[in-house]
C-alpha cells in the first residue's frame, strides 16, 4: 500500500480530520500501538486540535482499565500468553468508557478504574460527555477484542525497531506481539495505520 510521510503535526491534522468525517455525535478512537511507538503522545496531542473544533475530549488508558494483580500474574510475572490475554479488563472498558458513548448510552464515562502501582480500584468521577464528545483511548494489543470504535488507529513498529526499543526488563512481551500480528493482523483491520519506527518522521499508509 503508498504511505505517505508526514510531520507529526501533520499526522494529528490527518486523524482529526478522520474524527470529524466520523461524525458529530460521539466518537470513540482507539490508539493501538505498543510502548515504544509511543501511542498516548499522539493520543494526547489529539485533545486540543479537537476541542478547538468544540469536540469534548476525554483522554483514557489502557493501562488504567488493568486486571487486578491476582488475575493478571496468575500465570506469572513474564509470561506473555498473560499478558496478551488476561491483562486488559476489557469488560471494564467497555462498560464504563465505550459502551456509554454507544447508541442509547448515558454519556458518561470512567476516565480511570484501576491504579497500577497500588493495584486497587480509583475513586475516579464519572464526567458526562455531551453528544459532540470524543473519547480517545490509548494502549497496546487493542484490536481484536470486539472493543467498539468509531476509529482506530494502529502505530505499526516494524519487529527490529519493536524489539530494539523495548526495555530489556520488558522483552518477555516480543512474543505477545508477534502473536498480535499473526492473529490480528492489526494492519489489516486498523481504520488508519501509521508507520512510526521513525517517531519524528511518521508515515501514514493509504
Amino acid at each position: 500500500m503508498p504511505i505517505r510521510p508526514l510531520t507529526p503535526e501533520a499526522l494529528t491534522t490527518e486523524i482529526v480530520a478522520a474524527v470529524e468525517r466520523a461524525g458529530p455525535g460521539h466518537v470513540r478512537v482507539l490508539v493501538d500501538g505498543a510502548p515504544p511507538a509511543r501511542p498516548e503522545v499522539l493520543a494526547d496531542a489529539l485533545v486540543d486540535p479537537l476541542r478547538v473544533r468544540s469536540r469534548p475530549v476525554v483522554r483514557v488508558s489502557a493501562w488504567d482499565y488493568l486486571r487486578p494483580a491476582s488475575v493478571r500474574l496468575e500465570r506469572g510475572r513474564t509470561d506473555p500468553d498473560a499478558f496478551y490475554d488476561d491483562w486488559l479488563d476489557a469488560g471494564g472498558l467497555v462498560r464504563e468508557v465505550l459502551a456509554p458513548l454507544g447508541a442509547g448510552g448515558s454519556g458518561r464515562v470512567l476516565p480511570r478504574l484501576w491504579d497500577l502501582g497500588t493495584d486497587r480500584a480509583v475513586r475516579a468521577e464519572r464526567v458526562e460527555l455531551p453528544a459532540s464528545g470524543v473519547v480517545v483511548v490509548d494502549g497496546p494489543l487493542l484490536l481484536g477484542r470486539g472493543l467498539p470504535a468509531e476509529l482506530t488507529v494502529h502505530l505499526a513498529l516494524s519487529a527490529t525497531v519493536l524489539a530494539r526499543r523495548t526495555p530489556p526488563d520488558e522483552a518477555w512481551t516480543l512474543p505477545a506481539y508477534a502473536r498480535y500480528a499473526d492473529e490480528v493482523d492489526p494492519l489489516a483491520v486498523a481504520d488508519l495505520v501509521v508507520r512510526a519506527d521513525h517517531l519524528d518522521r511518521p508515515a501514514l499508509q493509504t
